[in-house]
């Protein structure tokens, strides 16, 4: 017996039992609302898509075909709209998630406006989205179900059973716009018991996957920019502990944390590690110090900062900020110490932000960390942030070249030039871009692929085609022959933007309520039915 039957039975039990009073209480109905509302609070979406993530990461430690995919989102809408989509072209959200990315929420989402991923915005802010986003996707619920419940309603009127039975069948397996949400927290917004206060927030709200990385907080910069600072260990694995008993203390025990490092671009520390004796943590984050190493206390000069290392007086090189710099050359073994701890103490799953989306360079970089960690898994950035067609247009040229192939009659430096498009490398390369995801999760160990700011650029891009037609010599041309005959063309189910507000699971609920006496919108004068 499906749940929406049970809930029918359940329903009308409990009307019998009112001697009356609730016979205006459709059973059906109230199966129907419930069905609508399957999650009442976010821990229940946090508990639920956490086992999802779970179940998901073993599939993919069985076979890396199966890694699973997001985009990122700065608005409710946007993400439903992206689960809408994935429903009706793909037939399952299965493996497709949502990305809550925190460049997007400075940018988009501050009450200062538009800032730089530095983690200036309000961090209440992100909670408030991550809400946002799992209200539309519930929305998305009962408006699919919306359509399901008065098309069974039509079927029986007819007195077509074998559409009714399907009917009830979709209904009865209905599948969830409800997915997991993999959520920015930044490098924590401050010391471990605001990374502690924030993550509670954030799983409240729904979050079941936290990713936090080894930036300094005060000091944070976007992965892509230049001036990143990097935290000894001991305070970023305390910042995943904080995350860890914030998930326990709320019940999500199958909550995930995706741990960040930034080390490869970042040659910055504000801190020398605390060391005990030589060879533990501390000690190996300090022996990657740039600096010279001196004879006696007499070579220390006024401000010199000196830790042994090695068995010798190491004076790091401290730069006017008061930071310390790393040697050139070591973000490698940085970020394979970082991985290695952070999977060792309490992290589920890696990031690491590169420079370049090249497989190679990834796969090295996990073969290295699965020597001491065997079923590591990455999120990966497929960040907009890379000039993906120069990229790898070099790389494909780069192969041709070692291979002994003639690539003469191109100028790998300006391989972005319109000239090349139609040549052999640009296809090459497109190949290399379209198979980028399956070949980094074969063989570079990435479990989860997305991109951080899609819809920002996609927003930017839509609306500068709109602006330029219609202020120009489109006029209203422009928005009906790109926008407007596009969604009608293509089934875009925002083409009934009032249905998609939620016109026609209002005017159910006024059935429900009044009856024949309810006032509907959804009458012959609604002009949404011009669209069929």
């Amino acid at each position: 017996m499906s749940q929406y039957t049970k809930d029918i039975e359940a329903t009308a039990a409990l009307r019998e039992a009112q001697n009356g009073t609730w016979d205006a209480v459709n059973p059906e109905y109230v199966a129907r609302m419930r069905a609508q509302n399957r999650f009442k609070t976010g821990l229940d979406i946090a508990k639920y898509t956490a086992k999802i993530m779970r179940q998901d990461m073993a599939e993919y430690d069985a076979d890396p075909a199966k890694y699973t995919q997001s985009l990122g989102c700065w608005h409710g809408f946007i993400g439903q709209q992206k689960m809408i989509a994935v429903k009706r072209h793909h037939g399952s959200t299965k493996k497709r998630y949502l990305y809550l990315s925190g460049w997007m929420v400075a940018a988009l989402r501050s009450e200062f406006g538009p800032l730089p991923d530095q983690s200036m915005h309000e961090k209440t802010s992100v909670s408030a989205l991550i809400e946002e986003l799992y209200t539309f996707l519930k929305q998305a619920d009962a408006r699919e179900l919306n359509h399901l419940f008065r098309s069974l309603d039509e079927a029986r009127a007819k007195g077509d059973e074998v559409a009714a039975r399907d009917l009830q069948n979709k209904i009865d397996n209905f599948e969830t716009h409800v997915v997991p949400i993999i959520a920015d927290i930044d490098a924590g917004f401050g010391n471990e018991e605001a990374t502690y206060l924030l993550a509670k927030q954030m799983i409240e709200a729904g979050a079941c996957c936290i990713q936090i990385e080894n930036q300094v907080s005060d000091e944070k910069q976007c992965g892509h920019q230049d001036g990143k600072v990097t935290v000894p260990h001991a305070d970023f694995l305390a910042k995943i502990n904080a995350v860890r008993y914030a998930f326990l203390e709320l019940g999500v025990d199958d909550g995930v944390i995706v741990a960040r490092t930034d080390s490869l671009g970042a040659g910055l520390t504000k801190q020398i590690a605390v060391t005990k004796e030589p060879g533990d943590l501390g000690d190996k984050y300090n022996s990657f110090l740039d600096g010279e190493y001196i004879d006696s206390a007499d070579d220390i000069k006024n401000g010199d900062v000196v830790v042994k290392s090695n068995g010798k007086l190491l004076r790091p090189k401290r730069l006017p900020s008061g930071l310390f710099e790393f040697r050139k050359g070591t973000g490698f073994d940085r970020v394979v110490l970082d991985c290695v701890t952070s999977l060792k103490n309490g992290a589920d799953l890696l990031w690491i932000e590169t420079e370049k989306p090249h497989v190679g360079q990834i796969a090295e970089m996990v073969d290295a960390i699965r020597k001491e960690v065997p079923n590591a898994k990455l999120v990966y950035n497929n960040s907009p942030s890379f000039n993906w067609t120069l990229n790898f247009r070099q790389q494909v040229f780069d192969a041709w070249k070692e291979a002994g192939k003639d690539v003469s009659k191109y100028d790998r430096a300006n391989l972005m030039s319109a000239e090349y498009d139609d040549t052999d490398l640009a296809a090459e390369a497109d190949k290399w871009t379209q198979n980028f995801q399956r070949e980094a999760s074969a063989k570079a160990g990435i479990f989860h692929h997305l991109i951080t700011l899609p819809t920002y650029h996609t927003a930017a891009l839509s609306t500068d085609n709109l602006a330029k037609g219609y202020f120009g010599e489109l006029g209203m041309l422009a928005y009906v022959d790109g926008v407007q005959r596009q969604e009608i063309s293509q089934g875009v189910p925002t083409v009934k933007h009032q249905d998609m507000a939620g016109s026609n699971i209002g005017d159910d609920h006024k059935e429900y309520f009044s009856g024949d006496a309810a006032l509907k919108a959804g009458g012959k004068d609604n002009t949404m039915n011009q669209f069929g």
